[in-house]
Parts: structure tokens; C-alpha cells; sequence
């Protein structure tokens, strides 16, 4: 009951951002197909506007969502050790050209008093982030930050590998090249050896 009470408070807090205008979206996206020659109104274009309104969101749906509400601490079940969760699949927009950078997340904590989160909440948390006009450094910070802000573990440090389309498809072109970001605090800051240890987990073998 006082878990759902907490969570019910917390979203009660969260910040509130107007819902995602479709119909202006919608205005936008035919101008867009109008300004590089296409005719909106031809039949595979018709509902394409709505899609594409439909489609961003989804995809920023993060902007009006507290990621707070997914961090409370399972009720059982202490754990002392390094909790890594590797490979969380995650899609965002890069804000400056709103192409989409999509790539793998990798979250390691070491608790503290014993408090853990369920895995399936570090991927919300992911989640949320990703699901708005983003910047990948700016990104792997505030997941890193809101989890040691939050939940207050001993160490945090966040990891993500990404390839982005505003460098594969213009620009550059250059397929198949892959950014990597890292936020590391606390105890993965302090000791280097825990941070060694942490990063030899994240970047192993994959089966």
C-alpha cells in the first residue's frame, strides 16, 4: 500500500507537458512534402501526414513522463554487489536534425543499504529518456544522474553504443560507425578498479 501510495505521489510531481499536437504535426508534415516537390493530396501520400504526426508521439512520448515513478527499490531481496543490466535496446531522435539514433544501453549500480531496483524497471528508465529530441551524451548523463539522484546507490555508471542516422544516411555516410557515451559517478568514479571491473562485464564476449 505505501509503495502504491509513493508511486501515486510521485506522478502526481511529475511535470506536466502539453500532450504532442497531431493536427499541427500533421500541418508540418505536408509542408514538408510540398517543399521537396511532392503532392500530399496523390494517394500514397494522403494519410502519410497523420502517420508521420501519429509517429513523433510516440517516439517523444518520454517529454511527458516522469522517469522518476520507475525507480522504487524492490521491498525484499537486499543485494549488496554490482547489478549490471547490458543491452537495453533504445531509439531516440537527435534533436538537431530529428533523425533517429538507435543503439544499446548499458546500466551498472552498486547499491547501497541493499536497495535494488526490478531490471525491467533500469530499461524504463532508459526508455523515457530515449523517447525525446535528444543528444546521446546528454542522454547516457540524465539516465546515470536520476538513477544516483534517486535511488542513491554507491556508484552509477551508464554506457551507450549507437549509431546515428544524421551520420550514416547524409553527411558523411559513413555506415556502420558507432558512437560510444559514458557517465560515471560515485564509487565507478573513486575506484578504478571497480570501474575496470564494471566495463570488462559490459564490453565482453556476447553470445
Amino acid at each position: 500500500m505505501a509503495k502504491l501510495t509513493a508511486l501515486k505521489s510521485k506522478r502526481e510531481r511529475a511535470p506536466k507537458t502539453p500532450r504532442a499536437d497531431l493536427a499541427r504535426i500533421a500541418e508540418g508534415v505536408r509542408l514538408i512534402l510540398e517543399g521537396i516537390g511532392e503532392d500530399p493530396n496523390r494517394a500514397g501520400l494522403r494519410e502519410t501526414p497523420q502517420r508521420v504526426a501519429e509517429m513523433y508521439a510516440e517516439l517523444t512520448a518520454g517529454m511527458r513522463e516522469d522517469p522518476s515513478v520507475h525507480i522504487v527499490p524492490l521491498s525484499a531481496d537486499k543485494h549488496d554487489e554490482m547489478v549490471i543490466v547490458k543491452d537495453i535496446s533504445i531509439a531516440s531522435l537527435c534533436e538537431h536534425h530529428l533523425a533517429p539514433f538507435v543503439g544499446k544501453c548499458h546500466i551498472a549500480y552498486i547499491p547501497k543499504n541493499g536497495n535494488i531496483l526490478g531490471v525491467s524497471k533500469l530499461a524504463r528508465l532508459a526508455e523515457v529518456f530515449a523517447r525525446r529530441l535528444q543528444l546521446q551524451e546528454r542522454l547516457t548523463s540524465e539516465i546515470a544522474n536520476t538513477l544516483f539522484e534517486k535511488l542513491k546507490p554507491l556508484g552509477v555508471m551508464v554506457v551507450i553504443e549507437a549509431e546515428h542516422a544524421c551520420m550514416t544516411l547524409r553527411g558523411v555516410k559513413k555506415p556502420g560507425s558507432h558512437t560510444v557515451t559514458s557517465a560515471v559517478l560515485g564509487g565507478f568514479r573513486k575506484d578504478p578498479r571497480t570501474r575496470a571491473e564494471a566495463m570488462s562485464l559490459i564490453t565482453g564476449t556476447r553470445k
